[in-house]
């Protein structure tokens, strides 16, 4: 009864460690042989609204080092359609033979999700490698984690907030050139006004003077002439 009792509770134990674990786990990590062009598809069933978020590597056999590279010439087409709604597709993608692809579920149900190389390089790559395929695709998945979506891109949104912190400061400085600028053009301004100013008042003054003396003149030939006339 004792041993009963243990193995009981030793199976529950492993059952809820199980159940953690899936829990802690969000993501789905896999690899898979397609031979030349075929298509490998697999069924997800997904509630409505699920993001997923998609990330592959493709490597095709070499038969000169019996190993599985990677090659530029290889692309991969992904698509998803919908099984319950006639195969509506969604996403229809060619990438490159390393990537990332995204989509969100439009309603609950099956979920065709393919994956097609094509742009083999010669050769023969894509011709098998040891009886389980010319390519080899390394495929993980987060399916509805936001967390663990932002976690994976949390590099690449740093560098967004980085270079954004880089413009406010480009801008602070042309505010402050402006300004600058600003003070400048005001300076220029009024030494500009207060220069014309005193180019004015002296213009005035030097009619003033100039009238006063014709003024003089006049009246000093005046008196002479008729003194002139009177002699």
């Amino acid at each position: 009864m004792a041993r009963l009792r243990n193995s009981r509770s030793s199976l529950g134990m492993l059952c809820k460690l199980s159940a953690l674990a899936a829990l802690v786990l969000p993501t789905q990590a896999l690899y898979f042989y397609m031979d030349g062009t075929s298509p490998k598809c697999f069924y997800e069933e997904l509630p409505k609204d699920t993001l997923v978020v998609g990330h592959y590597k493709a490597e095709e056999f070499d038969h000169q080092t019996s190993q599985f590279m990677l090659n530029d010439n290889l692309a991969i087409t992904i698509s998803v359609d919908e099984v319950f709604d006639n195969d509506q597709r969604l996403i229809n993608q060619k990438g490159a033979s390393q990537g990332r692809f995204t989509f969100t579920a439009a309603d609950s149900g099956d979920h065709k999700i393919c994956f097609t190389p094509s742009g083999s390089s010669s050769g023969g790559w894509l011709s098998g490698g040891a009886g389980r395929g010319g390519v080899k695709l390394t495929l993980d998945m987060a399916i509805g984690e936001t967390s663990e979506i932002e976690s994976t891109d949390k590099g690449k949104i740093q560098d967004i907030v980085q270079k954004v912190k880089d413009l406010n400061g480009r801008l602070q400085d042309i505010r402050r050139e402006q300004v600058f600028q600003r003070e400048r053009e005001a300076e220029f301004r009024d030494q500009s006004e207060t220069t014309n100013a005193r180019v004015v008042r002296w213009t005035l003054i030097q009619l003033t003077v100039l009238g006063v003396t014709c003024a003089w003149q006049l009246s000093h030939l005046r008196a002479f002439f008729i003194k002139q006339k009177l002699t």
